[in-house]
């Protein structure tokens, strides 16, 4: 098993997807995309990957939610095989200090110094890594591109050795350990974030209400739950010209993923508190 981690926005979920081949877990440039453990595999004829992509760790805001993602990074730490630090290629920061602060030193830990393709400056990278790479001991450095096929491919040789010998854990064609209902509600939410406003991550959730298989046909209903009235609306957009949108897109994907027809119905619901109220959370699937 190989955690991915670093603060928000670095690029685990991108990097995590084009590790597995495959789009498990969901992207967006905004903060706390990424509020579960997801599992991706990607099983070789002689190795077999277990990839853990955490939530960003959290500095900003002190939620009960925030608390319940912060203690998803803390508790893979310690039950991984190898640490993938993940940072921003030419940018260290206070908040990256405190994710590798986290970090168990007896874990095999490979410094990513991902969004190569963003440098433009490249003589200032090697004095940078220096740098990053002075704060710890490092098994491995490797910059990178998540976007760049061969890069990905240099990595996943670099972490094979850090793997430990044994059976695989999962079948050869499995890509992910979660639920197809679990699924259909990231995808829902990635949406929910990249059509709306920078404060609707942090107060909205998407809860499935009803999954049905009918031959090939996946039946979904599902809820967008929100903080406030205003939120609502932001959503629903001009004469529900965004909500369309978002579902049009999560159903699009979710045909994608599942390989067949989706009927994808969105409702919502305004909850005010939700993300700070620790016994709500777990009942809408938050440790």
């Amino acid at each position: 098993m190989v955690a991915i981690v670093g603060r928000p926005n670095v690029g685990k979920s991108t990097l995590m997807n084009a590790l597995v081949g495959q789009k498990v877990s969901i992207t967006s440039r905004k903060a706390q995309t990424t509020r579960h453990r997801i599992t991706g595999i990607h099983t070789l004829d002689d190795a077999q990957y277990i990839f853990v992509d955490t939530p960003g760790f959290q500095t900003k805001h002190s939620s009960a939610l925030n608390r319940s993602l912060n203690r998803a990074v803390t508790s893979t730490l310690t039950a991984v095989d190898a640490i993938l630090f993940v940072i921003e290629a030419g940018r260290f920061g206070p908040d990256d200090q405190k994710v590798l602060d986290l970090i168990p030193p007896t874990v095999p830990t490979l410094l990513i110094a991902n969004k190569l393709d963003r440098v433009t400056d490249k003589d200032s990278l090697f004095p940078f890594m220096q740098q990053v790479s002075a704060l710890r001991e490092f098994n491995e450095i490797v910059p990178l591109s998540a976007k760049n096929s061969g890069d990905i491919k240099r990595l996943l040789a670099t972490i094979k050795p850090f793997l430990p010998e044994g059976a695989p854990t999962y079948g050869e064609d499995d890509l992910t350990n979660r639920s197809e209902r679990f699924l259909a509600a990231e995808i829902l939410r990635e949406k929910v974030f990249r059509w709306t406003g920078d404060e609707l991550p942090y107060t909205s959730t998407v809860l499935i209400d009803k999954f049905e298989t009918e031959g090939r046909l996946r039946r979904i209903f599902a809820t967008i739950m929100v903080d406030r009235d205003m939120h609502k609306a932001m959503i629903i957009g001009q004469k529900g010209a965004k909500l369309k949108q978002i579902s049009t897109e999560a159903r699009l994907d979710m045909e994608k993923l599942f390989d067949s027809p989706v009927y994808l119905e969105t409702f919502i619901k305004v909850k005010s508190g939700w993300a700070d109220n620790e016994a709500g959370l777990r009942a809408y699937g938050y440790e």
